[in-house]
């Protein structure tokens, strides 16, 4: 009990500098994009007071209540997020838009993991069920939703590192005259954003072990200058956390105190990072962490700004509601200097959840493939895209030097912050009913509290369009319409290979030979297809008279859950006859898996058939020879999962450019090192003779070395297609398919020993 305690202890203390970086540095520009013009402090105090109601109520129902006891709860196997919840739904509706699902896929350990059992057929889930899967108008508007929760978490990774950096910077208007200021705030918010994102591919784990202290450092001064501010200024101030306050400025106020919600809202920025981080930490971890330390640090840190403010109305105003008004003089360029690293930290957190979610939306086809790169062998989930950096820097740049004021950063930022958080009450409700089995009463009233309040403030900030929320809405357009033409075309195309794909029955006609030479070697034929033979091959063996020995089709594909473990990896086949040679392989991923490098990858394929063969004889050994249907597919994990003897040596190979004995034209030998690996089939009574000669046959191929064929499509849309069709297939999807990446089987394969397949398809 004493480790699990200090476990735990642990990643209460590492999630602050994690999590909590951007909630912690709002303090910096709540109280000045408040009282932007919205509404004025008048010398009664009623607006400072019922603003700092609004401030602590806010706090206190959106993070500590929605998130910390009811949203945290909501987890995909200990992942969070907006597609986790997206991925919850899809496994227990059956409304999934990945088109190669397999019932297999059900009997996936972590698939229904965390189901809370089943409900009725007469009950309101049952019935609301049935209806996602029968209406396809409603599972494209679940995807929808699910995407513009991302669109507007990709915003918020631009808007954030822009209005964090560029408030903390904002302390140096204090220290020398105005005109100077104007010259030094933005090139300096920019050298550090640049800073910022140039030092992204070092990865968070080099630097990692700094944010928690650097959090925990601007915690503790925000909460101390706010006691201070409370005890010195004005220690009645706590009567203001009462909610008549709040209601006493809406009614005072009316449209100004509406309005004036657009800033109120930036007190909640980073409280989805809660939820969205819950992979890399323990709900119980979060809730210490927010409950014992950074909500008090926040309401004391507002609570002491309130104060001194309710006692200076003389400053002048450009200066009077910035956060280092009320910091000590004194301790200004201290204070200066932890806000600036608390804005780095937080903007950093911010990032590292961009590039999570843009990786999570790739596996799940909603997003163009881009180049991952795993910073941390040791740390999950720590993770680079360097395209996708470049592009958030970019534009994060973009938005400081046109905007140059926390005014519009903050009305912008707002409404990306408060879409997010929509998107997750309405999913959280459907979570509720369809996963929980709870009573619809209860889904209704969550999505009314808490729908309610965020659609107040969604409302205030959708009001200032024109003053800078016009951004987010922009960027999740064009972010969401990129992301729905790449899923769209990846199901037209699924859809042309499902009707286009070769039967069992022509294959059959061919003969053992296949109608062709069998050379020796392995082929392995990428396709997403997960049952028949894609046209690909029968269009290969139409124009090339030669084939490998042993043929293996390859489906790799991801399944709606977070991972996939090592042992329920692959799912192995055989096509056809056992004298064929050919087998159907489909390797699993979940949205958050890591990809193993081409030769890990190769040697666990090439295992998980020869453990199939094994697997195979044993069973029917013990059941009397009775005939084994070609279609059946068995679970095989990986190389470390079974008993299967392996032996690797590192040799010389000598690499031709062909493994075709009836190569003549002999090329330059290129001598490497490369991991050959052996299997070693142990000796057993129930493994019989043409088991044994087809092992043997597999480890010969193997030792002569595997061609990769890959198919390259062309998609164009039909004549006679609607014109949004010709633009979305021909010019947006061409567009995305050949600036992406390759998929990951492909990206390691060398060169000389790929063969790639162009075929054009008509939508």
């Amino acid at each position: 009990r004493e480790s699990s305690w200090r476990a735990v202890a642990t990643l209460a203390y590492q999630s602050l500098g994690v999590v909590y970086g951007d909630l912690s540095i709002s303090p910096l520009y709540v109280f000045r994009s408040t009282f932007a013009e919205d509404i004025k402090h008048s010398e009664s105090n009623e607006e400072l007071y019922g603003v700092l109601s609004l401030v602590f109520w806010t706090i206190t129902l959106v993070p500590l209540v929605k998130y910390v006891f009811v949203v945290l709860k909501a987890d995909d196997n200990g992942e969070g997020g907006t597609f986790a919840l997206y991925s919850l739904l899809c496994r227990h509706a059956r409304v999934s838009s990945l088109p190669n699902c397999q019932v297999a896929d059900e009997d996936l350990s972590e698939y229904k993991k965390d189901s809370r059992g089943v409900a009725s057929e007469r009950s309101f889930a049952s019935r609301l069920k049935a209806t996602f899967e029968k209406r396809k108008v409603l599972q494209r508007v679940l995807l929808v939703l699910a995407l513009i929760g991302t669109c507007m978490v990709i915003g918020d990774g631009i808007l954030t590192p822009a209005i964090s950096v560029f408030s903390a910077v904002s302390g140096l208007e204090l220290s020398m005259s105005k005109e100077n200021h104007a010259y030094v705030e933005v090139p300096a918010a920019c050298i550090i954003l640049i800073a910022l994102f140039a030092l992204q591919h070092y990865g968070t784990h080099r630097v990692g072990f700094l944010f928690a202290p650097v959090i925990i450092t601007w915690l503790f001064c925000i909460s101390a200058i706010g006691l201070y501010n409370i005890f010195y200024w004005n220690p009645l101030v706590y009567k203001a956390l009462s909610p008549y306050y709040a209601f006493q400025l809406i009614r005072k106020t009316q449209k100004g105190g509406w309005m004036a919600l657009g800033g109120i809202l930036l007190c909640i920025t980073g409280s989805e990072a809660m939820f969205a981080d819950l992979g890399h930490f323990t709900q119980l971890s979060i809730k210490i962490a927010f409950t014992s330390v950074v909500y008090p640090s926040l309401i004391l840190a507002y609570m002491g700004q309130a104060a001194y403010l309710s006692k200076h109305h003389e400053i002048e105003q450009d200066y009077h509601f910035g956060f280092y008004v009320s910091v000590p003089d004194k301790l200004r360029w201290p204070v200066l200097i932890i806000a600036i690293l608390a804005a780095v930290v937080g903007s950093q957190a911010i990032i590292t959840g961009t590039f999570s979610i843009i990786k999570q939306c790739s596996a799940l086809s909603c997003f163009p493939r881009v180049k991952v790169i795993h910073t941390s062998s040791k740390i999950h989930g720590q993770i680079y895209i360097p395209e996708i950096n470049w592009l958030l820097m970019l534009l994060c740049l973009a938005v400081t030097i046109c905007f140059r004021d926390t005014k519009r950063l903050g009305n912008a930022s707002g409404l990306a912050v408060i879409t997010v958080m929509l998107v997750t009450t309405c999913l959280m409700s459907l979570v509720i009913v369809l996963c929980w089995h709870q009573n619809v009463l209860l889904a209704l009233g969550f999505i009314f509290i808490f729908g309610t309040i965020e659609a107040l403030f969604f409302s205030a900030s959708l009001i200032k369009f024109l003053q800078g929320a016009w951004v987010p809405i922009a960027l999740a357009l064009v972010f969401l319409t990129f992301m729905y033409v790449w899923h769209y075309g990846t199901l037209k195309k699924y859809e042309y290979d499902v009707q286009n794909k070769v039967s069992i029955n022509w294959l059959l006609g061919l003969g053992p030979s296949i109608g062709i030479v069998r050379v020796r070697g392995v082929g392995l034929i990428h396709t997403e297809l997960v049952s028949g033979i894609p046209v690909i091959f029968s269009h290969f063996v139409t124009n090339l008279p030669a084939f490998h020995q042993v043929l293996v089709f390859l489906c790799i594909k991801h399944v709606p859950v977070p991972h996939v473990r090592p042992e329920e990896r692959f799912l192995v086949g055989r096509i056809g006859p056992k004298e064929f040679r050919l087998y159907r392989c489909i390797v699993r991923y979940g949205y958050r898996d890591v990809h193993k490098d081409d030769i890990d990858f190769e040697n666990d394929l090439l295992y998980s058939i020869a453990e199939f063969i094994r697997t195979e004889s044993t069973a029917l050994s013990s059941s009397n020879d009775e005939p084994v249907k070609d279609d059946r597919m068995a679970v095989v994990g990986t190389c470390s999962t079974h008993s299967m003897l392996m032996s690797e040596d590192n040799v010389e190979n000598v690499d031709m450019p062909g493994t075709s004995e009836l190569k003549e034209i002999k090329s330059p030998q290129v001598i490497q090192q490369k991991k050959r690996v052996r299997f070693l089939v142990p000796e057993s009574p129930k493994i019989d003779t043409s088991a044994m000669e087809e092992l043997e046959e597999v480890m010969e191929a193997r030792e002569a070395g595997v061609a990769y064929i890959i198919g390259q499509t062309h998609m164009r849309a039909k004549p006679g297609s609607s014109m949004l069709k010709k633009i979305a297939i021909n010019i947006v999807y061409e567009f995305l398919r050949r600036n992406s990446r390759a998929p990951s089987f492909v990206t390691g394969v060398p060169h000389a020993s790929s063969l790639e397949v162009g075929m054009m398809y008509q939508v």
